[in-house]
């Protein structure tokens, strides 16, 4: 983690951490930190609502974001507790469906994951319905078998590169 934060703050102008405001456990803000992969005053909204991404990511940011390597300090989220290895990903409070939708399915009453069933089954390419149908299937069928299952398909999407967060490079 040392040697990706010296690389990004080598390619780039800024802090090698972005801190961004996540909507946590009963609905909760909690900030979370990821490896900056975005230009210092990126607007503060989805990547894919970005016109051209190639003007925004750092040359570092896109292999950041195939590799997953710009999740790594979310271990510190976990370690204080403000997320779990496994769960739905937390979402920016702007995006007020998807967390209406929890709210409704009690999947709000979840800790965020670092990884979750919706992202070994789509992640990115996932519409907000198909996300939340798989967000309530890991509420009803929460497990340690489960958890395990989720966390070793996790490891080989990214080994293999599968249904990572796409740029526009």
């Amino acid at each position: 983690m040392l040697v990706i934060a010296v690389l990004v703050r080598w390619t780039s102008e800024g802090p090698a951490v972005y801190w961004s405001e996540r909507v946590g456990k009963s609905n909760r803000i909690f900030r979370m930190p990821k490896f900056r992969t975005m230009r210092v005053n990126t607007p503060s909204i989805g990547m894919h609502l970005l016109p051209d991404d190639k003007d925004w990511v750092t040359p570092l940011g896109h292999f950041l974001r195939r590799s997953s390597l710009d999740e790594l300090p979310q271990l510190w989220s976990i370690l204080i507790g403000d997320m779990s290895f496994v769960g739905p990903r937390p979402v920016i409070p702007e995006e007020h469906l998807l967390v209406a939708m929890r709210a409704l399915h009690n999947v709000h009453q979840l800790k965020p994951g670092l990884t979750g069933w919706a992202q070994v089954n789509g992640r990115a390419e996932l519409r907000l319905n198909e996300k939340l149908a798989l967000d309530i299937y890991y509420l009803e069928h929460q497990s340690i078998l489960f958890d395990i299952k989720i966390l070793l398909l996790t490891f080989v999407k990214v080994i293999l590169r599968k249904n990572v967060v796409r740029t526009k490079k």
